[in-house]
């Protein structure tokens, strides 16, 4: 048995491993993951303490079969829920105030969070907002001002993902945009979790191709650049990999064949298991991607998938390691660039955009997003300094196609 190191010897720091592995751990969401589990919606609002819900989606689900059928689901159980829809792609403040309004004025006591990233974000920040006597930017969380929010004046709320990217449902945070600065923020707080939340991979099967890609974009977005982090949280790593690995085998038979139920479910999984990994920390991906939504409004997911293999280029010094295991634990050569292979012939495969210009995005405003990329909130997780310099970089690169 080899003897450990000793406390002084100069080559070793105990004090610097032991600092490097302090962290926070939390996986407490419950979770009712299941094809069909979407008729048992009334029991987990009743779980949660909710009698009259409010509905919360956006406008080009709110018509759609998958969610009258489950209004009929709630109806039939002496659960009708008033629908609240106005939500955009990339949610903004107007629409949780206006959402906010209609809760108080209905006098409901919970939210059903149904539908995408999108949906999901406004809906569980109109519970967030419920009661609070402040505006939402009052708890702005990269000020550090979410302490400031009541904890008994957040409503409970149940969440029903319809997609398989974001994995909002099981997160405590939210996206919204601030038209006035044209700014993504974040919306925290440790209690802003769903009491339940209802995964039914049936929901799915009507997804477009470009939003299956899209979210499942997201989802490998999240894995990878939770994997990528400095930070210290092995089970985070461990929950990131299997989710790459769900990803590469998955999205492809859900792009091919939109009926796939298992495939669904694989991916509706690794959405989930990527927004658990990513508490570990995110970086230049979502940095980048977040002030290009802001300001082109192009789809979060697909725009991640544009920028992953330049940030990982730019992150490769520190990561090489990583992700030559992560290409062996997939079944491919134990190298970083078998792996970045391997992701370049998926985004081919599904139709992600080489470049920006695929998401009509150019170069007129690359100072402005590099600028707004640095002080986003998942810059400080990026494995390698994100300075202005390195973000102009990447954006460049990702404008252009160029790998090397």
């Amino acid at each position: 048995m080899s003897a450990l190191p000793t406390k002084n010897t100069n080559a070793f720091s105990w004090e610097r491993v032991l600092m490097s592995m302090q962290s926070n751990w939390s996986f407490p969401t419950d979770v009712r993951f299941g094809a069909g589990r979407i008729r048992e919606l009334p029991q987990a609002l009743r779980d949660a303490g909710i009698r009259n819900p409010l509905f919360v989606t956006d406008q080009g689900l709110a018509s759609l079969p998958i969610t009258t059928s489950t209004l009929d689901i709630l109806r039939d159980a002496g659960m009708a829920a008033a629908v609240f829809s106005d939500v955009r792609a990339n949610p903004v403040l107007k629409g949780v105030e206006d959402g906010v309004r209609m809760f108080r004025e209905g006098k409901h006591d919970g939210v059903i969070a149904f539908g995408g990233g999108s949906a999901l974000d406004t809906g569980k920040t109109i519970a967030f907002m419920a009661h609070q006597k402040g505006t939402l930017w009052d708890y702005d969380f990269l000020n550090g001002y979410w302490d400031r929010a009541d904890p008994a004046a957040i409503a409970p709320f149940v969440t029903v993902p319809t997609t398989a990217g974001t994995g909002s449902d099981v997160g405590r945070g939210a996206m919204i945009t601030d038209e006035a600065t044209h700014t993504k923020k974040v919306v925290f707080h440790p209690l802003m979790r769903a009491k339940v939340v209802v995964a039914d991979p049936e929901l799915t099967v009507g997804m477009p191709q470009f939003i299956t890609v899209g979210t499942g974009m997201d989802a490998l977005a999240h894995c990878i650049e939770s994997l990528s982090s400095a930070y210290y949280h092995p089970m985070c790593d461990a929950i990131a990999v299997e989710g790459v690995r769900l990803i590469f085998e998955n999205l492809p038979k859900a792009y091919s064949n939109p009926d796939d139920i298992e495939a669904r479910g694989h991916m509706m999984s690794a959405a989930a298991m990527g927004a658990v990994a990513f508490q570990k920390g995110m970086g230049a991906v979502h940095a980048l991607s977040h002030p290009v939504g802001a300001l082109y409004d192009t789809h979060h997911g697909m725009t991640n998938g544009v920028f992953l293999p330049y940030v990982m280029i730019a992150n490769r010094s520190a990561i090489e390691d990583k992700i030559a295991r992560l290409a062996s634990y997939i079944g491919l050569p134990r190298t970083f660039d078998a792996f970045l292979e391997a992701l370049i012939s998926l985004r081919t495969r599904l139709g992600v955009p080489h470049t920006l210009v695929g998401l009509k995005v150019n170069g007129e405003r690359r100072d402005e997003i590099a600028e707004m990329a640095i002080i986003d909130s998942c810059a400080p997780e990026n494995p390698v300094e994100l300075t202005r310099e390195l973000a102009l970089e990447i954006f460049d690169r990702a404008l252009e196609g160029r790998l090397n």
